[in-house]
């Protein structure tokens, strides 16, 4: 006999007293013969506010389309998102960590109340991809994640661009460095379609890891959005979830502990961005997965960087995509036996299985991709660093940096906005290390990303010469002496709040260290003096996040 595969919806569907649920379901489209079908959501990101999602409703369409042609009742529904790029610097950006809870909110209410069958979830920007991953692991119907695809990448005068080229044009721009011609023609064309951020940051990386978390069909996280390929990997996606239905294959059965360390594997072998630390904390506590902020370590310790791509790099993703992409980076690791193998992936097949087919090694032709025994660094680039700054941890991008060390006078900042004004004036020099606080989950509240001054600090030509420290975070696009997710946050009264301006700071990534060079008795003085700030707001969404997010070294969790 077979199973059933309509396992959640017959609860709304079938039986006399179900009448009135089909009545309303016949109203969007059912038929006497759709109610055994399985019903699957489709969770669309759209939305014409930013590029990275301004592209979806087509892939959602296609995605319906192809459901119902295998023979599921498709029903799609939205979730928000925020444009980092367009927030980035504002207190908008606020609001970017906080959508990543919302949309998994989102996901696991219209999925839970309508008891969906599976979910088809389709994201842009990158708060999208681990707020999906974070609601289907909640609700652990079989889902699939489809990504709406990169940006094609810009151009002025023969250089390619992406987005993070304009926020150093800032910096560059506002110290003589740059002339206003090239200033305004690195902003008209740096986006010049649809899709996310074109480089290895938060958005590809968070792509690439869910193919190797097996949540993603292989080799579809680095098309570019406009594509006729992408749209053609949405179809197919759609039914592989169909076949995933009839087997009963559940995220929680695909994201395991071998999973996420296969995902955080790929993730330091592509060099992406800090932000999949967090998210894939936050994914393995939805996965119920004891996984901490030591394993990241761990994996960085030994995978290495093998791909050449921005921001440190040369390449962007449709580069890697048209090089072999994550699914031969995968088969190299794997054969390094850095990757399990024998892991379970959206299809049913073990990684192994789905990349049998692979190249065992990367082609001549293309240097994105490195040969094994030619990386672009031994180690992983995702340092974690402790010290009495940071005793549960925080998370340091060492890529594209001759020398990881630094030791100098602190300059202090209690937002992200003075201390933009300090760079952009003149006023930060060569040596100094900037400490950016009460920008943490709670504190900001929000965590928001520090691409701006950052970038500002490589425009000005301070990028090796700089550290900077925050209890925020950075952008994939962000690169240079930083340290971000600095535990615990200035706002619960970590001793990132009892800096104070020239303390010497020593930031050292090769012995995993960061220290507030103050002896013991004089930050317990300054801590007996310290009392914690009013928060900055007490209603709404912000309020809300601020009083039950739980530590960045947790994975600013909300549940």
């Amino acid at each position: 006999m077979t199973t059933p595969m309509n396992r959640h919806s017959k609860t709304i569907t079938a039986g006399v007293a179900r009448s009135p649920n089909r009545a309303m379901l016949r109203a969007v489209g059912f038929g006497d013969g759709d109610f055994d079908k399985p019903i699957v959501g489709v969770a669309s990101g759209h939305s014409t506010m930013n590029p990275c999602n301004a592209g979806i409703a087509p892939l959602a369409a296609r995605a319906e389309a192809a459901l119902r042609e295998a023979g599921a009742m498709p029903q799609t529904f939205g979730f928000p998102t925020v444009t980092d790029g367009i927030s980035m610097g504002t207190e908008g950006m606020k609001y970017s960590l906080v959508s990543r809870e919302v949309i998994a909110d989102s996901i696991e209410t219209a999925a839970s109340s309508q008891c969906m069958d599976g979910v088809l979830a389709v994201g842009g920007c990158d708060k999208n991809m681990p707020g999906a991953m974070i609601g289907m692991l909640r609700i652990n119907v079989p889902s699939v994640f489809c990504y709406a695809g990169t940006i094609k990448p810009g151009n002025w005068k023969g250089v390619p661009l992406t987005i993070v080229s304009t926020f150093e044009a800032v910096g560059a721009y506002s110290n003589g460095k740059m002339s206003k011609e090239d200033f305004e023609g690195i902003e008209k064309n740096t986006c010049p379609s649809t899709g996310a951020c074109g480089g290895m940051y938060t958005a590809n990386t968070m792509s690439s890891a869910f193919e190797a978390l097996g949540m993603s069909l292989l080799g579809s996280s680095q098309m570019s959005c406009p594509d006729p390929e992408k749209a053609d990997s949405v179809a197919e996606s759609a039914q592989v979830l169909y076949n995933a239905i009839a087997k009963d294959i559940k995220p929680r059965d695909i994201v395991t502990r071998k999973s996420i360390e296969n995902a955080i594997a790929l993730v330091m072998a592509t060099g992406g961005s800090t932000n999949a630390v967090l998210h894939f904390l936050a994914i393995a506590h939805a996965a119920h997965v004891d996984f901490q902020l030591d394993d990241i370590e761990a994996i960085r310790l030994r995978t290495p960087v093998i791909c050449d791509l921005k921001p440190s790099g040369k390449y962007v993703a449709v580069d890697l995509h048209a090089a072999g992409g994550v699914p031969q980076v995968l088969r190299m690791l794997l054969d390094k036996g850095l990757l399990h193998g024998d892991a379970m992936t959206i299809t049913g097949r073990t990684m192994a299985e789905e990349l049998a087919s692979v190249p065992a090694e990367p082609r001549k032709d293309q240097d994105v991709i490195r040969s094994w025994d030619n990386p672009m660094y031994a180690q992983g680039h995702l340092a974690i660093l402790k010290g009495n700054l940071s005793p549960e941890g925080c998370v340091s991008k060492i890529t594209g940096l001759k020398n990881p060390v630094i030791t100098g006078p602190a300059r202090v900042f209690d937002s992200e906005e003075q201390c933009m004004e300090a760079i952009l004036a003149d006023k930060i020099k060569a040596g100094d290390v900037l400490v950016i606080r009460y920008e943490g989950p709670r504190g900001g509240p929000g965590m928001r990303e520090m691409l701006a001054p950052t970038s500002a600090i490589i425009g000005k030509g301070l990028g090796e010469s700089v550290g900077l420290i925050t209890d925020g975070r950075f952008s994939g696009g962000t690169w240079g002496m930083v340290v971000g997710h600095v535990t615990p946050e200035a706002f619960d009264g970590g001793v990132i709040a009892l800096v104070e301006e020239g303390d010497s700071i020593t930031v050292d990534a090769r012995k995993l260290l960061i220290q507030l060079n103050v002896d013991d008795a004089e930050i317990e003085k300054r801590r007996a003096a310290w009392k914690q700030p009013a928060p900055r707001y007490t209603r709404g969404v912000l309020s809300k996040f601020a009083r039950v997010v739980s530590s960045a070294a947790k994975g600013a969790v909300t549940d």
